[in-house]
């Protein structure tokens, strides 16, 4: 008797495995190989994102409108980016302005680096109607409070002699008041939601500065002089609205976007995947399904602690529906990964027969091991 897959569609939903493929290009060599060992499976592939770089691909696979803009980059030179549209829904992606792949030759920035790109997507997002911005926020280049994506937005900031501020967060230590303008009316009844994994708050030593600018490019000395720029710009947004986030868990996100977002934007924050799914219709997706396959580059312990894969396990158990990953490397023990809800695991690290093939042969892997897992449990 020919083998035959077993009822119910395939939902194949990885996350980029980063330094190597997109999302979607894994989600569509995988369910390559699910087709190819069983050929009467119905795969649908639906790639994810956790909020950071990757987010605005997934929304583009799952139907999203892409809306091309020009903005500034990290350090103030056009780039080329994009938002995704969908109705009244806009999903911004903070990498695609400011984000460390945008700097010029790859050169870091701490000092100068600014959000202002990031403002002027949410801008465009608003002006072609949308009522609902999700913004992810990860790979930031920048450590600026936010300040300049509030800048892009209508908002002044202003030195002692009634100077604009220049970019960048070490121009926040010559911050003397901030003229809020036109920015609240310009997002009356526009809601952001904010899709970050991270709790830390906008300054001391779990703070924007202290954690993420060493990954930036900051030395010590640069250290010192984000962080007397983000309290002094913490001060001055609380003097100028009675409130005060600065430690309010992911104030500290994205070099302190996050702190913004919730200030002076009155966004809410939610964990990136369990937003993210949801916009990408994942419950809708799973029903009925016999098998998701998710994955990333690495599985490992950050995995555990509100990743994509994670997430998208917790979502197919709920819907009980068995799950199983891929990746480019496999750092859990089979005891963690079946703890976390996963039925199997594959690393290309594995499958490949020469050291280095799960990068430079990642996209042909990456078919195997879907042919694998279509065979181990689909295929009877």
């Amino acid at each position: 008797m020919t083998d035959t897959p077993t009822q119910g569609h395939v939902v194949v939903a990885p996350d980029k495995f980063k330094g190597t493929l997109e999302g979607a290009e894994v989600a569509a060599r995988i369910a390559a190989g699910i087709r190819r060992a069983a050929p009467g499976a119905e795969v649908r592939e639906l790639p994810v994102a956790d909020g950071g770089e990757g987010t605005l691909a997934a929304a583009l696979a799952a139907g999203f409108t892409r809306v091309p803009v020009k903005v500034a980059g990290p350090t103030g030179l056009p780039v080329d980016a994009a938002i995704a549209l969908r109705e009244d829904t806009a999903v911004v992606e903070l990498a695609q302005a400011s984000g460390l792949a945008r700097l010029p030759g790859g050169r870091t920035a701490p000092l100068a680096a600014g959000s202002y790109g990031v403002g002027q997507l949410i801008a465009k997002a608003v002006r072609l109607g949308a009522t609902r911005i999700v913004l992810g926020l990860g790979g930031s280049a920048c450590t600026d409070g936010g300040a300049g994506m509030v800048q892009a937005l209508g908002a002044g900031l202003y030195d002692s002699d009634g100077t604009e501020l220049a970019p960048g967060g070490a121009a926040l230590r010559r911050l003397d008041r901030i003229d809020l303008g036109p920015l609240a009316d310009g997002l009356g009844g526009v809601r952001i939601v904010v899709a970050c994994d991270v709790d830390n708050p906008l300054l001391g030593t779990r703070g924007a500065t202290a954690v993420y600018g060493p990954q930036k490019g900051a030395g010590p000395e640069d250290l010192l002089v984000l962080e007397g720029g983000l309290t002094r710009w913490a001060d001055a947004v609380h003097a100028a609205t009675g409130q005060d986030y600065r430690n309010a868990p992911g104030a500290g996100a994205a070099g302190g976007v996050g702190f913004a977002a919730l200030a002076l934007l009155g966004a809410t924050m939610r964990p990136g995947i369990e937003l993210l799914l949801e916009l990408l219709g994942f419950d809708e997706a799973v029903r009925g399904a016999r098998l998701v396959v998710t994955g990333e580059g690495c599985l490992d312990a950050q995995t555990l602690h509100g990743k994509a894969p994670a997430g998208v396990a917790a979502a197919a158990t709920r819907a009980g529906v068995r799950v199983a990953a891929v990746a480019g490397r496999l750092e859990l023990s089979e005891d963690e990964w079946r703890t976390a809800g996963f039925t199997a695991a594959l690393a290309l690290t594995d499958l490949a027969e020469q050291p280095g093939d799960s990068m430079t042969r990642a996209a042909e892997l990456a078919e195997v091991a879907g042919e694998r897992l279509a065979a181990e449990l689909l295929v009877r």
